[in-house]
């Protein structure tokens, strides 16, 4: 018998090698690469999960089902808004975040709400007893008709949901199962996902992972598992506030964010975040601006803030935080350039207060306003809110959602914005507020 060599993975792209390398050659990253053991023989379990809808057959399009996907609410406001308007039935979604950050307290609650609604949850630990998780639930006020298992195994772990059959069902994590290979191994991953997947489309139950990050601040293998899964969420901290991105939804829009607090409750919605991030906003305070930005699908009103220091060194430092820091480069050239704005011989500090990270080109009037008013040390008016691109002819260009945007600033209490339809270039911005 042929003998099966092992090979090496990349876990930030999936690249495969015969040995393990220092770069992987295809992304690029830096000891990235993994041992896939060869996967052993499976012996038969007499597991038989049906196969999706026109498994194994060819399927005219005119044929296949058009039936409108069946969403249900998780019974928290801002999760729905991420998922496109609540959980799909037979969806499968990965939660990805750093250990402590709120990924298993969230989750309890949304297991809350499922028994609310009547719906049997069935709990998989892979990393804590079902005590400590009772000791948890109690303080959340979970319900304790919730059902927990203890199991690492994905053969034991399918045979037993083949006869349990729940509605919805949380893993926690990924990364504990053993499929044929050590847990936390590709192979274990890999496999675990894929089973778990099939059994959800199979019989229509709601699937929630749990998936550790990285020191890069990615889920694990990234390439082996998120291509498989139908969302996949990021739960980070930002501040005082958890912030949760969708980075992949087949089910609703990518990119959405919502926004929580941790409190003595478990993970507590804020309704508005806009309010929330310019709370402590100072006023008449040069350098400070707020713009009215789009995080997918969601406006919000937030303040850019901008430091000008004489510098010591030859050269300046450009120090971006929450924003993307080539946008600000060139709204900085653009200052010097076209308004003639001394920079050379200043260190420049932008920053997007509140700790959000926000890659949007609507905020560029807000950061060229803020760095004009830091240099030359005048305050702009404080009911006054900005949005639009900059151009390198120093236009202010349209961007995506202005509507949406004027309306979060109207209720976030800004009477007056200035936008590319009322202004044509960053020149005349400056000349109407400082």
């Amino acid at each position: 018998m042929a003998r099966t060599s092992t090979q090496y993975r990349c876990t930030a792209c999936g690249y495969k090698s015969v040995k393990a390398l220092g770069r992987c050659p295809n992304c690029g990253a830096w000891d990235s690469f993994k041992e896939e053991a060869p996967e052993a023989p499976k012996a038969k379990s007499g597991l038989r999960i049906p196969a999706y809808e026109g498994g194994g057959r060819i399927v005219r399009l005119r044929d296949a089902s058009a039936n409108l996907e069946e969403r249900f609410s998780s019974g928290l406001g801002e999760l729905d808004r991420v998922l496109g308007g609540g959980f799909v039935k037979g969806e499968v979604l990965l939660v990805g975040g750093e250990p402590g950050v709120g990924k298993s307290t969230i989750l309890l609650q949304v297991a809350h709400q499922m028994l609310e609604q009547g719906k049997r949850v069935l709990y998989l630990a892979g990393e804590e007893s079902p005590g400590q998780i009772r000791l948890r639930a109690q303080r959340l006020g979970v319900d304790e008709s919730l059902e927990l298992l203890r199991e690492t195994h994905l053969e034991a772990i399918l045979n037993l949901l083949e006869v349990e059959r729940p509605d919805f069902l949380i893993v926690d994590s990924v990364q504990t199962l053993e499929a044929g290979s050590p847990p936390g191994s590709l192979v274990s991953v890999r496999e675990g996902t894929a089973a778990l997947t099939r059994y959800a489309k199979a019989y229509g139950v709601t699937t929630v992972l749990v998936g550790h990050v990285t020191k890069e601040g990615i889920v694990a293998g990234p390439k082996v598992i998120e291509h498989v899964v139908d969302a996949t969420l990021y739960l980070e901290t930002a501040g005082s506030f958890r912030l949760l991105r969708s980075s992949k939804n087949r089910f609703g829009p990518v990119g959405e964010l919502g926004v929580f607090v941790m409190g003595e409750a478990g993970m507590e919605e804020v309704a508005n975040p806009s309010a929330a991030f310019l709370a402590e906003r100072p006023v008449g305070v040069p350098g400070s601006a707020v713009a009215l930005a789009l995080s997918g699908e969601r406006a919000l009103a937030l303040e850019v803030q901008a430091l000008a220091a004489r510098t010591p060194f030859p050269a300046p430092r450009r120090v971006s935080q929450g924003l993307e820091s080539r946008r600000v480069d060139v709204v900085l050239a653009v200052l010097e350039r076209r308004l003639d704005l001394p920079l050379g011989n200043l260190d420049i500090y932008v920053n997007l207060a509140g700790g959000l990270r926000v890659l949007d080109a609507g905020l560029d009037l807000a950061v060229a306003v803020a760095v004009y008013s830091a240099v030359v040390g005048k305050p702009i008016p404080e009911n006054v809110a900005l949005v639009g691109e900059v151009g390198l002819a120093g236009e202010v260009r349209s961007v995506e959602g202005l509507e949406r945007r004027l309306r979060e600033g109207e209720r976030a209490g800004f009477n007056w914005a200035l936008h590319p339809g009322r202004v044509k270039s960053v020149e005349e911005a400056i000349r109407q507020l400082i």
